[in-house]
């Protein structure tokens, strides 16, 4: 017998009990189903038993790790329906791209259009797996075995992954007899998936997926279509340079052909701001261009690159802050906690930029504003503009999207632009890697080197940093006249060096360990890159230092 301490209270559990069992003795205790749970400050899935005396804890669908548990499981659940509907002679390929809002799209290789009978009997399948109630079970293989399994199921992308890989031993769940390798933890069965539904988008499958904050509720899903174009620019670019997934890049890095790669995507990144430079100086009345996007997408030295592509049209691009038309401290709107809250619409002073825009519009001298962030206070410093022929003012800022933010000037005179790093690598074609888990990466080895933050500071605040793009930023991504992706195909594989050691520093016990330990694990999968190939006007160098520009 072993003493399990729950709540403070200690219990007897025969050895061997699975924490699904003791899981479902606790669960009308908790408004959300249990995924998984903290055994001695160690993450679970409910698959695994009791051995020893320990205290547990319950991660629920609400919690970011349940919630991904619950995505991840019902993906294996889909790719298992998939085959099991048209078959394996039918599909070559079943590929997890990318996240549009609730969903997540996937693409398939198969002989025949994609209908909607086929989404029918594959939503059916899923829902007969659910019903089955049948075990999804893990078994660790030593890595050459791991790949022999790969191989007869023709899984040459996790083949191809795992050749790279530095542990003996490898992971690998199986459903029914179908195999599968997936990075993170499982539910223990399919009767676990109640909530999802299948939709066919563009020609791909969405698999629908309760957010976490109601994780029995599927949002109606908004299509957005820009977004969507976009993601798959990227992602069919990587298929034709031959870089689908992690282990495609690590052949590359050992191949020792990084660095003509790198010049390529950068160049492919000069041509698209050229593009956008000369799609603006063709409209004529622009004269505010505004360019918004999350945390860490490099909207700073994307509006210095196209600045750049600007001047060599002619034009003279003065760069805006939207920042520096904040309120004065003591004017600023606070959050629920009673902290300051800068993100919102309202600790912008709208007015006065929007006066001071409609000002120089008309071709008056206005006298721009500088925001202190030690004393708090809007100041000005002489800073005296007035717009001629050429004159355009680049502004940038998170709100620059919302039509509040310029309410009162002509559209005409307006060129809106959306920029995110939106990732299109995959670990494997069932893993794919979240545009939030890069710039996230992005933000912590900036911070690191130019305000001193430590990786644990930069995970703890991250959660509410993405609360305020959902509200802020998301929204209005559709109205934007062009998206522009900041991603670049090799960066995580640069980013590995800077990133590493500060995941180190934090330690067993702080909130934040289980982040750092997700993200340490992820890095394992790739071959390191010099980052002396970077040229300096590359957005990675915003993170990493050693930028042309100020940044």
């Amino acid at each position: 017998m072993a003493i399990v301490t729950i709540d403070g209270v200690p219990r007897e559990y025969e050895n061997g009990t699975t924490f699904e069992e003791i899981a479902k003795e606790y669960q009308p205790r908790y408004e959300n189903m249990i995924a998984l749970v903290l055994e001695n400050g160690k993450i679970r899935e409910l698959s695994k038993s009791v051995q020893k005396d320990c205290q547990l804890s319950f991660l629920t669908l609400q919690d970011d790790i349940g919630h991904k548990t619950y995505v991840r499981t019902a993906k294996m659940i889909l790719v298992k329906a998939v085959y099991d509907v048209l078959g394996t002679e039918k599909v070559s390929r079943i590929k997890v791209e990318f996240a549009i809002g609730q969903g997540y799209y996937c693409s398939l290789k198969m002989e025949e259009q994609l209908t909607e009978k086929h989404i029918r009997k594959i939503n059916e399948r899923m829902h007969e797996l659910v019903k089955a109630d049948l075990p999804i079970t893990k078994k660790s293989y030593p890595i050459d075995d791991a790949m022999e399994i790969f191989r007869q199921h023709k899984m040459h992308d996790k083949e191809n992954l795992f050749r790279y890989r530095r542990s003996s031993f490898v992971n690998i769940y199986c459903l029914d007899g179908y195999y599968d390798y997936y990075y993170g933890y499982m539910l223990p069965s399919t009767g676990y998936l109640k909530y999802f539904d299948l939709m066919l988008y563009e020609n791909g499958i969405l698999l629908l997926i309760p957010g976490s904050e109601d994780p029995t509720k599927i949002e109606y899903f908004e299509p957005r279509e820009k977004l969507f174009k976009t993601l798959m620019k990227a992602s069919e670019w990587g298929e034709r340079m031959g870089i689908d997934s992690v282990g495609d890049l690590n052949n590359v890095i050992r191949d020792g052909e990084i660095g003509d790669m790198i010049l390529v995507q950068e160049a492919l990144q000069e041509r698209r701001i050229g593009k956008i430079a000369k799609e603006i100086v063709e409209r004529k009345n622009v004269k505010f261009v505004l360019i918004a996007g999350p945390s860490s997408s490099g909207k700073t030295t994307f509006s210095h690159r196209l600045s750049i592509q600007l001047r060599s049209y002619g034009m003279i691009p003065h760069p805006i802050a939207l920042d520096d038309y904040f309120v004065n401290r003591e004017d600023t709107p606070r959050d629920e906690n009673g902290d300051y809250n800068f993100e919102c619409l309202e600790a912008i002073d709208l007015k006065q930029f929007n006066e001071d825009m409609n000002r120089l519009l008309k071709g008056e001298q206005v006298e721009l504003p500088q925001f202190n962030f030690k004393t708090g206070r809007r100041e000005y410093h002489g800073n005296l503009k007035v717009l001629g022929p050429e004159d355009i003012l680049v502004i940038e800022g998170i709100h620059g999207l919302n039509p509040a933010t310029t309410f009162s000037m002509p559209d005409e005179s307006k060129f809106k632009i959306y920029i995110s790093a939106l990732t299109s690598l995959n670990i494997d074609e069932h893993n794919r890697i979240p545009t939030t888990d890069g710039r996230l990466i992005r933000r912590m080895v900036r911070d690191a080197r130019t305000r001193g933050t430590s990786a644990q500071g930069t995970i703890a605040m991250w959660s509410s940093v993405r609360r305020g793009e959902e509200r802020y930023i998301f929204p209005y991504q559709e109205s934007a006249d062009e998206m522009f992706n900041s991603a670049l195909i090799y960066e995580l594989a640069v980013l590995k060096q800077y990133a590493e050691p500060l995941l180190f520093g934090i330690q067993k016990g702080e909130p934040e360990y289980y982040e750092a330990k997700r993200l340490l694990k992820f890095f394992e999968y790739f071959q390191g890159i010099d980052s002396q190939n970077v040229p300096a006007n590359s957005i990675c160098r915003e993170f990493i230092g050693g930028s042309y520009f100020h940044v």
